[in-house]
């Protein structure tokens, strides 16, 4: 008996609330068992779905991450920025590139392409926010550290989106044997953030009439389903990035809407599922047969983008003149790695091809390592900065 799209997308979801289970009893982050449960089940291990039915569920990823977009917008209040000062812009920048660079710099020296080192080392810059803040909250963790960081996991992944961008076009001139200008690779990838920016701003304020104009809460999250997926689709039409449209969206409408908190607690509601189905398809998708391959590859992403963070994170702390504790310990919490960076990698299977697999692959084994470890890090860091509660009293609250 053959099974339909509906079908599986039942039991992927399924599977994913039941590996939540088992992540809570291990003290792991979901999305960690969402990736291994996707790739049990996936067409290389188990092959319970095969590779066409995950071919067929391609668009989920592109609605789950013009929603994480969307949410990180959501963080960029000028009113909050004002308050944190120029500290948390100054480190996410520096952290972002210097994570980039330094990864750039060792695939090169180690004889790697010039393309696919530019593209696996643009996706260094990106931080898993969700998985930082949980420690924050679980621990109550104050003072600051966690208050520069908060801001910093924020900043991150729109630095990164920009690094990326700006990588991959020069990636496309190298790998096109230099057949673009050294002047069209500058301003391709300037104009294109820019244009996205600009559209996803006008789309935040056309966001914001809809949702002053409905009041119902179910047509407010049409609204915002339906202006996401805009975003979404006129990023693919105009060649614009679709991720920055709805960061972009997401930014205005939160500083321009009284509304914004509370249509953005509705897409909140809304959103779990997608995200299960994308990371148990992004699990799913690994290709574990051509391990072996990048192991050297793997081991030097994995190592040189956490020096990278922590260089960047240092840097830029001094520089600002943060307190010596975030200088320190800042580094340590930008470890985990989860949602953007697998969308990136999937973005840069398009842009060289013939290495695609490979970055997909090594992004998604440092997911796991990431998210395994990454909490552990954030947390120990923030412990040894005198910033979390005793663990007793944190798990009474």
């Amino acid at each position: 008996m053959s099974l339909n799209i509906l079908t599986y997308l039942a039991i992927a979801i399924i599977l994913c609330l039941l590996v939540s289970k088992l992540m809570k009893i291990v003290k792991l982050p979901n999305v960690t068992g969402y990736l291994i449960v996707g790739l049990i089940f996936g067409p290389y291990v188990l092959k319970l779905f095969p590779a066409g039915i995950i071919e067929e569920l391609s668009i989920i990823p592109q609605v789950a991450l013009g929603f994480i977009a969307f949410s990180i917008g959501s963080e960029f209040k000028i009113s909050y920025l004002k308050k944190v000062g120029k500290a948390p812009i100054v480190i996410a920048i520096l952290e972002s590139l210097f994570a980039v660079l330094v990864v750039d710099f060792v695939l090169i020296i180690t004889g790697h392409d010039v393309p696919f080192s530019l593209c696996l080392g643009a996706i260094a810059a990106a931080t898993a926010p969700a998985a930082t803040l949980m420690v924050v909250k679980q621990y109550r963790a104050k003072g600051p550290v966690t208050e520069t960081l908060l801001p910093v996991v924020a900043l991150d992944d729109a630095t990164a989106l920009m690094c990326f961008s700006i990588s991959v076009a020069i990636a496309k001139a190298i790998a096109s044997g230099g057949s673009d200008s050294i002047l069209m690779t500058i301003v391709k990838p300037i104009a294109e953030i820019v244009l996205s920016i600009l559209l996803g701003g006008f789309m935040g304020f056309i966001l914001r009439l809809l949702t002053k104009w409905f009041t119902g809460r179910g047509n407010r999250i049409s609204a915002a389903i339906a202006i996401t997926f805009a975003c979404i689709g006129l990023g693919d039409i105009l060649g614009l990035s679709s991720l920055l449209i709805c960061m972009g969206m997401g930014a205005v409408y939160a500083n321009t809407s009284r509304e914004a908190d509370k249509v953005f607690e509705l897409t909140d509601r809304i959103t779990p599922p997608i995200f299960m189905l994308f990371f148990f398809l992004s699990g799913a998708d690994l290709d574990i047969s051509i391990l072996p391959k990048v192991g050297l590859i793997g081991a030097i992403y994995i190592v040189f983008r956490v020096v990278g963070k922590l260089l960047g994170a240092g840097l830029g702390a001094k520089l600002s003149k943060a307190p010596k504790v975030v200088q320190k310990y800042l580094g340590l919490t930008l470890t985990p790695q989860a949602g953007v960076a697998i969308g990136l990698a999937t973005t840069a299977m398009s842009v060289v091809p013939e290495y695609g697999q490979k970055i997909r692959t090594v992004i998604l084994c440092g997911t796991v390592i990431y998210e395994l470890t990454g909490p552990v890090i954030t947390k120990l860091a923030l412990k040894k900065a005198g910033e979390i509660q005793e663990e007793n009293k944190a798990a009474k609250a």
